[in-house]
């Protein structure tokens, strides 16, 4: 196409070796995370959503925020955290700063089987940084 340069290849085989690594690693990472929140009885969305909430600030998450966290749509976040707090896994409480937030934590329930599927992913999780850190060097 006239007016066009072709574009040039800038990556050096051996860094498309290492996002190629990358990439399956975290394809592996992602799998196994959904196999041990089955294990746990969570669903890999209520893993994901568990997650956010306790790795927020204060332990506590909005719908609002959750939906910026999870990439999804709030209607999708909205019945989530129904379903979730249908299972004993999540509770709602208004905003002691502000009665018309409502913050989501997780229940005793909630947070075992997180803990659960943490510990369960602790070796997937190390190799995960280990070839991160590779990448960063």
């Amino acid at each position: 196409i006239a007016g066009r340069k072709r574009a040039t290849i800038s990556a050096m085989p051996t860094e498309y070796a290492e996002a190629a690594a990358f990439r399956a690693e975290l394809r592996r990472f992602l799998r196994r995370s959904e196999e041990c929140a089955r294990t746990h009885r969570l669903t890999p969305q209520q893993h994901m959503l568990l997650l956010m909430i306790a790795g927020a600030d204060a332990r506590t998450s909005t719908v609002s925020e959750l939906v910026d966290r999870l990439q999804l749509t709030q209607s999708a976040v909205t019945e989530l955290v129904q379903r979730a707090e249908e299972a004993d896994l999540v509770t709602r409480r208004p905003s002691a700063s502000d009665r018309r937030v409502v913050e989501l934590r997780l229940t005793r329930e909630g947070e075992a089987r997180l803990a659960g599927v943490h510990a369960d992913l602790g070796p997937e999780r190390r190799q995960l940084k280990e070839i991160v850190d590779r990448l960063s060097d």
